[in-house]
């Protein structure tokens, strides 16, 4: 709150002048000025005053718990920061709490107040102190009683930083069972920082404070205490009023309502021990246990850093080694992971995340996920900006006090160069870039470049990859006769580095006789389920009809039409943008084997179930509307299917596909557009192993028979329906894969050995 907002009578004739003094809430000279203008003897109330505070106030004062004998007078002890000339600590001393120090960073003030109380309420103490510095012992006070102070603190600049200072110190000097009690106007960002720092051991209600009758809404002020307990037990806040009654201004109760939904649904998700976030605030106060201490096998998803405290924020994963009797080369270590690689299998997974803690040698490995808002700044400065924020994580035995190692994981890329960066209506920002891989031989020489399509939407997925040559052709006597494959992280897996480059990116083309991805090298070694058939169409001088949903940069497609001669490609695209950066960018061109339609994936299907259902040919417009063919033109049923599309939307747990893609209803479309033969063969990409289950459940109750290939150290799995009845054993895959390298016509042993390869993990969903 930069710019407080008058609500109270002020003599008219100094009220435009006192405002202009107040350019700045966190300037001492700025207040000195205020009330030097003002004087003592005038207060000066920027919130209800005391008719409308006493009823709710006195209350949560006097419930304060303490021995029974003692008065309220002689047996609490308050502090009133930011005191300003308010005559809210006058009234509660008259009311009989006589133990009151007030502070304010105001030598002006303080000196006006304590000459006007000196006579009449001689016990009342006045102190000049900066309230986000206080000078008292620790455990000093039953209350702090806020009147303003922290709303006054955070200003848009320095006020998270200078908030979260302050109600450390308050948090400091508050005894065990003391109240913190805040009169605040409650505007979404000062409750932002102050419900999250009054989690772990504290109990939290909300009040509304009664307005004056009024014409019209007004801000109205809203007093919260928290109460400090003995324990680190986790409560919801409660709120006293009911929140469909408020009288206040309509954006102030917005704003107001969605910070405490908003704080409540993540103390919910604590209380059930959901995997959430922790601050590093929760850790400390013992949320998952004594942070001093090695706990073997704990793992806590936490945020480091926040604004004013760092220049980044991060999301982080404390893990301690579950085997703790090893010989460790370090107590803590910090183990930093870029942007690029922060989704592969190895980091984002748990089982991932203990192979980097075994292989670290650390008791306690604290792995850091580098994000978009770090992409412009260096590892050195990321470092300097953590070792600040992950010392109060290290075990109190860590190296007898020595500094914590850093250590990173290479992002894989030795040059990147970006060619395209632009944005879509429907899959918002994209980027495409050629990037030459660090070589997994060690000679760097041996690198070609790759084209890669990102969408920044699915926190920079990257959705295809393709090689780069030179013409787009593959000359042995150039490029060697070798592939070799390296890992990588991204929805395609990316495949290494060939044999030699001597070429700049920029004069080469994407060559589509090359499987960049692994899941694109999954997705057609399923085409062995039904290879038997796809040998009879092809000798019988037929076509076999594919549909690709979702042609990305198009070289699924491009590589079958390259490879298939029989086959007869339809693919469906809902971003026509999407069309235009295939061709410009990857090469993708149509021809009478290879349509593309601008359309729905979900209604093309239906579409085109309908109209075949009733027995009719199918004429396919391009713009993926259905109707009936002529006699040249017409469409039999479809033989394969594929479902390659990634999901807008994360919060099904599905980034590919969307979630309407595994709806039974679709499901049940997709069958019946299929020939007897057909294969319907879906990505499907997610964490989730209880969504995994849930998608092959729908599947088992379509299809006759269901396999897949979990690709290895991805999240990946390729899932494939097959609507015939006829069984194809596990034993008999390995021929019927050999059956299918026969009708590819691949220029690479290596292509057609992968597809062969990955045709031999297959396995029976039973």
């Amino acid at each position: 709150m930069g710019k407080k907002k008058n609500q109270k009578q002020q003599p008219s004739a100094s009220k435009d002048d006192l405002l202009n003094t107040l350019g700045d809430f966190t300037s001492k000279e700025n207040w000195d000025s205020f009330f030097t203008i003002r004087g003592s003897d005038d207060s000066f109330e920027w919130y209800a005053e005391w008719p409308q505070l006493r009823d709710s106030l006195l209350p949560r004062i006097q419930q304060h718990p303490s021995p029974s004998s003692l008065s309220p007078s002689s047996s609490l002890q308050i502090l009133v920061p930011g005191c300003g000339n308010s005559r809210l600590s006058e009234h509660l001393y008259d009311a009989g709490f006589g133990d009151i120090t007030n502070i304010d960073f105001s030598k002006v003030v303080i000196s006006g107040m304590l000459r006007r109380n000196v006579r009449d309420r001689p016990n009342m103490r006045w102190r000049v102190m900066d309230m986000t510095q206080m000078q008292f012992p620790d455990d000093t006070f039953n209350v702090v009683l806020d009147k303003g102070g922290l709303d006054a603190l955070m200003e848009p600049e320095l006020g998270p930083q200078l908030g979260t200072k302050y109600l450390s110190e308050v948090k400091r000097v508050l005894k065990s069972r003391g109240k913190f009690i805040c009169l605040t106007l409650a505007e979404s960002h000062v409750l932002g920082l102050l419900f999250p720092k009054f989690r772990f051991g504290w109990n939290v209600c909300l009040y509304a404070i009664p307005q004056k009758p009024s014409t019209k809404p007004d801000l109205q002020t809203f007093m919260v205490v928290a109460e400090k307990e003995s324990s680190n037990e986790l409560h919801q806040i409660i709120s006293s009023f009911d929140h469909s009654s408020l009288a206040c201004n309509p954006n102030q109760a917005s704003g107001l309502l969605e910070a405490l939904e908003s704080e409540n649904q993540i103390r919910g998700e604590y209380l059930t021990g959901s995997d959430v976030l922790y601050s590093l605030e929760d850790l400390q106060l013992g949320a998952k246990g004594d942070l001093q201490k090695l706990s073997p096998g704990r793992r806590v998803l936490l945020t480091l850093g926040e604004q004013g405290v760092s220049h980044f924020c991060y999301k982080a994963v404390l893990l301690d080694a579950k085997q703790q009797s090893g010989a460790f080369s370090f107590h803590c270590g910090v183990f930093i992971v870029p942007k690029t690689r922060s989704h592969e299998w190895l980091f984002s997974s748990e089982e991932g995340q203990w192979q980097v803690v075994e292989s670290s040698k650390a008791a306690r490995l604290i792995m850091v996920l580098l994000e978009a808002s770090h992409a412009n700044a260096d590892m050195e400065d990321i470092q300097k900006d953590l070792s600040p924020l992950v010392k109060p994580l290290a075990p109190a035995d860590n190296d007898k006090g020595n500094q914590i190692p850093f250590m990173t994981a290479s992002d894989g890329i030795k040059q990147r160069s970006v060619v395209y960066q632009g944005s879509s209506s429907l899959t918002g920002p994209v980027v495409i870039e050629d990037v030459v891989y660090e070589n997994t031989d060690d000679d760097v020489s041996h690198s070609l470049p790759f084209r890669r399509l990102i969408f920044e939407r699915t926190e920079g997925l990257v959705q295809s990859e393709a090689l780069l040559t030179r013409d787009g052709l593959f000359d042995k006597s150039v490029y060697g006769t070798e592939m070799k494959k390296a890992s990588s992280s991204s929805k395609s897996k990316r495949r290494g580095a060939l044999k030699r480059n001597n070429e700049s990116s920029s004069k080469m083309k994407v060559y589509h006789g090359y499987l960049a991805s692994s899941y694109h090298t999954a997705i057609i070694s399923g085409f062995s389920l039904i290879s038997s058939y796809l040998e009879s169409v092809a000798s019988s001088g037929n076509r076999v009809k594919a549909v690709v949903i979702g042609l990305g940069a198009g070289l699924l497609p491009m590589f079958l039409h390259g490879c298939m001669q029989s086959m007869q490609i339809e693919a469906v695209e809902l971003d026509p943008v999407m069309l235009n950066l295939a061709r410009d960018y990857f090469g993708f061109t149509e021809d009478k084997r290879m349509k593309v339609h601008i359309a729905d994936g979900i209604q093309f299907v239906r579409d085109y179930r309908n109209l075949y259902a009733a027995g009719n040919e199918v004429l396919l417009s391009s713009n993926g509307s259905c109707k009936l063919s002529d006699a040249e033109s017409r469409s039999t049923a479809i033989d394969i299917i594929i479902v390659d599309v990634d999901s807008s939307d994360s919060s099904s747990g599905l980034r590919c596909p969307a979630a309407d893609f595994v709806e039974e209803s679709f499901l049940q479309n997709v069958k019946d557009t299929l020939s007897e033969q057909g294969l319907f063969v879906i990505n499907l990409v997610s964490r989730s192993p209880a969504i995994k289950d849930a998608v092959v459940s729908r599947m088992k109750e379509v299809f006759s028979h269901l396999f897949c290939i979990q690709l290895e150290g991805e999240v990946n799995l390729v899932l494939f329906g097959l609507c015939s009845e006829s069984r194809i054993e596990e034993d008999c895959i390995p021929d019927a894969a050999l059956k299918l390298d026969k009708l590819l016509k691949s220029e690479h042993p290596e292509i057609s050995q992968s597809i062969t390869d990955a045709a031999k993990k297959l396995k029976r969903l039973k």
